[in-house]
């Protein structure tokens, strides 16, 4: 059984893996154009699958603020361990857009999560479903607290790269309020952070609620 300071440990890797990727690709086609908007959401969608495979019987590969939170709002993991988890969360995040602050030193961005045309309504409401929409997935394709197994995999990293298709022009598809932290606060883009801080835990307890809603009781089975 992994320690609380193991599984820590492994968030604060997956989610530098995560934003290292995800947001590298972000950064490596502003400079070359070479993975258009498609290969991008791809990326998001691959490398959250595979953290899923390596870290999901360590830590869960939680890897995100806002689904650790559900987790503890669906009483399916202790306050007291989150309180671990999101710090290593922001931590694996900032570490990652330092380490892209060397790789592309002439990037403005590093892949920062902004509204298009400053629209912040639209880009709240779109980060919220977002959100509810992966959580309510990860809520039904996890065991406990732990996304792992073929399916979970599966369907989490599809449902990223999707909502990264279809959303990532129009508010960034964050879902995540750490792989937003992350590069706003290297970039200094930090304008309209607060979209991204709130609207994903938001979305993750709308999920919750959903998931109590289609959930069958031990009864009635």
């Amino acid at each position: 059984m992994p320690t609380l300071l193991q599984r820590g440990f492994a968030e604060v890797v997956g989610t530098f893996i995560l934003v290292t990727c995800g947001c590298g690709a972000v950064a490596a086609n502003s400079e070359t154009g070479a993975l258009t908007h498609p290969g991008v959401a791809l990326t998001w969608g691959l490398v959250v699958l595979a953290l899923i495979y390596a870290l999901g019987d360590l830590s869960g590969a939680h890897l995100n603020p806002a689904v650790t939170l559900g987790f503890v709002a669906a009483g399916r993991f202790p306050g007291k361990d989150a309180a671990v988890y999101v710090p290593a969360q922001f931590a694996g995040a900032l570490a990652a857009a330092g380490f892209l602050r060397l790789m592309f030193p002439e990037d403005t961005l590093l892949g920062s999560t902004l509204p298009r045309g400053g629209d912040t309504g639209r880009s709240f409401a779109l980060e919220v479903f977002l959100t509810w929409f992966l959580m309510l997935t990860v809520l039904r394709v996890s065991t406990g607290a732990k996304e792992k197994g073929i399916t979970a995999g599966i369907a989490v990293g599809a449902i990223i790269g999707l909502e990264a298709m279809f959303a990532g022009p129009l508010s960034g598809a964050s879902m995540n309020p750490a792989r937003s932290v992350g590069p706003a606060v290297v970039s200094g883009h930090l304008e309209h952070l607060w979209v991204y801080l709130t609207a994903p835990p938001l979305g993750a307890v709308l999920a919750v609620l959903t998931n109590r809603l289609l959930s069958v009781p031990e009864s009635a089975r």
